[in-house]
Order: C-alpha cells, then sequence, then structure tokens
C-alpha cells in the first residue's frame, strides 16, 4: 500500500508539472545563478527530499526522480529541458571507455584465479607467519579493487580466502574497508573516479595520478594495521579443506598469478613508461590483448572463457554507470534552480582554510547512511565543491570521505560481503571498523586541511 501510494505521489506530480509549469529551455536557463530569498530555501527542498529517501534505503532513481519533478514544479522547468537533460547525461556517463575496459579485464583476472593462486604462494612462503599473510590480503584486496575499481566485488572474492586463512580479525576486516574505501574512490577503473572527472572536468588519469600518492599512504596504513592486529593475537593458519591450489606447485601457482602481477603493472606504472619512452606501448587496447594472452595461456581458461570472463565482467560497471547517468540527470535538473550555487555561495562565506575539511567531512556523514549509493552520493556533493572552485586534490579528499562513510554503513555492498566472506553479522564488521574508520577519517581531514 505504501508503495502504491509513493507511485500515486509521483505519478500527480508529474501530471502537474506537465499541465502547469511553464515550459523553459536550455537556452533561457543558462548557467544556473544563486538563488536568493524565499525562493533559495525553495531551491534546496528537492536535494533535501533526494537525501531523505536515499537514507531510507529508497532506490536512488525513485530518489533522484522524486526530488528532480519538485525541482520542475518549483524552478518553473518544462519537460523539454528534462528530457534534453535525460538523453544528454546517460550517454555522458556511459562514455567513459577507460574505467568500464579496465573493470571488465580486472573481472576476467578475477574468474581466472589469480588473486586465490597469489594468496596461496603467500601462504607457502610465510611459513606460519599468519601476521605477513594478514598484511598481504590487504594488499591484493587493496590491489584488485584499484584495478577493477568494485570494492564489493573484491571483498566477495577475497574475504572468504582471508577467512579460510586468518579468520574473522577485527582489525583485518577494517584494514580491508580502509584498503577498499581508498582504492574505489581513486582507481583508473571505477564508477567514483569517472564521476569525479566528469563533474570535476578532469580527465581520469590525471585524477588518478594526483591521488596515487594518498592512496598508497592509507594502503600502507591499512597493512600495519592488519599487520599489527593478527600479530598482537598471536594467531595461526586455520585448517582448511585442501583446493586446487594447495596441491598445486609453486611454479604453476606463480604462472596463475601473471595477469594479475601485469595488469597491475600496466594500469599503475603504464602511464610513467609510456612518458619515458615516449610511446604509447601501455594502452587499454595493448593490456586488454596480452592480459587476455596472459590468462589463456597461464590458467586453466580457453580462449573463448577469457573473453567470456571479460565481457561478463563488464556488466557491473556498465550497469552502474547506467544508473548513476539515470540519477544525475534529475541531480542536473535541481542544479538548474540554482540549489548548488545557492549552497556554494553559503559556503564560500566560511573561513577559506575550513572550506575543503567541512566538504570532506560532510562527505563523511553523507556516506554512513547512504553507502549502498556512493556514486549518487558524490553527484549530490561534488557540485558544491566544484562551484566553490575545489582544486582536483581537494575533489578526491572528497570523495574519499565519502567511501570512508560508506565503510561503515549498514547497506554498503562491501561490508555485506565482509560480513559474508568472514561469516560474521554485518553489525560486527560496523562495530569493528567504527574505531578505526574513524580515526582515519581524522587523518583524511588533518590532511585535507594542510595539503589541499
Amino acid at each position: 500500500m505504501n508503495k502504491v501510494k509513493v507511485i500515486v505521489a509521483l505519478v500527480a506530480s508529474l501530471i502537474i508539472s506537465i499541465l502547469g509549469v511553464q515550459q523553459v529551455y536550455a537556452a533561457e536557463l543558462g548557467a544556473a545563478k544563486a538563488a536568493t530569498g524565499f525562493y533559495a530555501i525553495l531551491t534546496i527542498i528537492p536535494l533535501i527530499l533526494v537525501l531523505v529517501l536515499l537514507f531510507l534505503k529508497v532506490d536512488m532513481i525513485v530518489a533522484g526522480l522524486s526530488g528532480g519533478v519538485l525541482a520542475m514544479l518549483i524552478g518553473g522547468i518544462g519537460l523539454a529541458e528534462a528530457n534534453k537533460q535525460f538523453l544528454e547525461t546517460i550517454p555522458m556517463m556511459l562514455s567513459i571507455t577507460v574505467p568500464i575496459v579496465n573493470s571488465a579485464i580486472a573481472m576476467a583476472v578475477f574468474k581466472a584465479g589469480s588473486y586465490t593462486a597469489a594468496l596461496t604462494l603467500v601462504k607457502r612462503g610465510t611459513k606460519g607467519k599468519v601476521e605477513y599473510v594478514s598484511g598481504f590480503i590487504v594488499i591484493l584486496l587493496a590491489a584488485a579493487t584499484y584495478m577493477s575499481g568494485i570494492g564489493g566485488g573484491s571483498a566477495m572474492v577475497i574475504a572468504p580466502l582471508a577467512f579460510a586463512a586468518v579468520g574473522a580479525v577485527p582489525e583485518l576486516i577494517a584494514a580491508m574497508s580502509i584498503a577498499a574505501a581508498v582504492s574505489f574512490t581513486t582507481s583508473p577503473a571505477s564508477l567514483e573516479s569517472s564521476i569525479v572527472s566528469k563533474l570535476g572536468n578532469i580527465k581520469v588519469g590525471e585524477y588518478v595520478a594526483i591521488m596515487r600518492p594518498y592512496w598508497l599512504i592509507f594502503v600502507l596504513a591499512a597493512v600495519l594495521l592488519a599487520f599489527w592486529g593478527t600479530k598482537r593475537r598471536k594467531l595461526g593458519f586455520k585448517e582448511e579443506e585442501a583446493s586446487i591450489y594447495e596441491t598445486m606447485s609453486n611454479g604453476r601457482l606463480f604462472k596463475i598469478t601473471l595477469p594479475a602481477i601485469f595488469l597491475l603493472f600496466a594500469v599503475i606504472f603504464g602511464p610513467l613508461v609510456n612518458q619515458v619512452l615516449g610511446i604509447q606501448i601501455f594502452t587499454p587496447l595493448v593490456y586488454m590483448v596480452v592480459t587476455l594472452a596472459l590468462i589463456y595461456f597461464c590458467t586453466a581458461f580457453n580462449l573463448n572463457e577469457s573473453v567470456t570472463a571479460m565481457v561478463d565482467g563488464s556488466t557491473y560497471i556498465l550497469t552502474r554507470l547506467f544508473q548513476v547517468g539515470i540519477f544525475l540527470a534529475f541531480i542536473n535538473i535541481i542544479a538548474k534552480t540554482g540549489t548548488f550555487a545557492t549552497i556554494a555561495g553559503v559556503a564560500n562565506a566560511a573561513p577559506a582554510m575550513i572550506v575543503i575539511p567541512v566538504a570532506v567531512l560532510t562527505g563523511i556523514l553523507i556516506g554512513v547512511p547512504a553507502g549502498a549509493y556512493v556514486g549518487s552520493v558524490l553527484t549530490l556533493v561534488l557540485p558544491v565543491a566544484v562551484s566553490l572552485g575545489f582544486s582536483p586534490l581537494a575533489l578526491g579528499f572528497v570523495t574519499i570521505g565519502v567511501g570512508f562513510g560508506s565503510q561503515m554503513s549498514f547497506v554498503n555492498i562491501t561490508m555485506q560481503a565482509l560480513s559474508s566472506g568472514f561469516q560474521i553479522p554485518i553489525i560486527d564488521v560496523v562495530k569493528g571498523n567504527i574505531k578505526w574508520l574513524s580515526i582515519a577519517s581524522v587523518v583524511l581531514l588533518i590532511l585535507s586541511l594542510v595539503v589541499a
């Protein structure tokens, strides 16, 4: 009954907008200016409505549609402009080719077993020193997420391996959450980097290069946290059922790991190699073909299975880009009323030195209840930051902040994957993460105050 009422209300609002709203076209709107007086308050209401609905776990498209229809009523925006935004925004998001390609290739590497082989090798090499394996698990998750741009997908694969090897160590789980958050928010293959690129008018590669040192800082901190937390508990390896990887030789395991090693090198160091040599060697086309070839020659996958795994691996990122494209169309409609310009005008009145940390803190706080929709939260937060003239580094800190907040959320996919993989209730994951994610957030706020 409640769902029916919501649908009826949305349809009624849309009919009213069709019949009673004067159509205003893009040429007439131009760049949205900050509203004043009572109208300024009205323009913020659609944005608040979207946030409230996201907090209530309403689907992001429904939340965006609700706010968009209300903004059309308030701002006198007609269907022609709304349709224009809709048709322009979706292709804009789907045109982000490199992240789509990187994500698809990384998922193929996943399915070929490269990460399981790598962890098995490290277990053998450490000979009972489980704290080293714990640290490597964080590195593996960070690398996998950085290459694929998908924190939840990486955690779904690696968390069960971590549980089998080490067990449900709270510090390890928190370290994996930190590594995942900082990786998917700065990855060359992620939805989040794509959104920063489009909203901040910066190339994905440039954004990734700027944020890479801070990605490394937080990943290193996460590795140390996992190492320390496991070592102080004096754990040994858990007994587990033998898998096909346990019976393989070290040489065979290393061979299976090669596709992951090459892809990680190509994604992280490829641009540097291209610059030094002055030749574009490591391009998406080249490392796609080479990685697929390595999967074929080094793993049990045949050529057809390798290609199929890559194509299937593109499903997640393409679906999310399409979803966020629709949502962003409604947010752009809201922006036409001057909402973000109004908020930016208020924020601009604050002391300059705290504007960026406040934006980062806002991202963290919004990310907690709305952690299932990190991409949609960014489309709400970043336009204000862009209006304030934030640098790409500052935009990156805000993005990481939303990511950290999401790792304290009950509805985040990565959190659900960790809960399932470590076989513990999600409330225990959240409780264990709050302390360490809060500390990481404080460090991020300090960095945003000092560096950005």
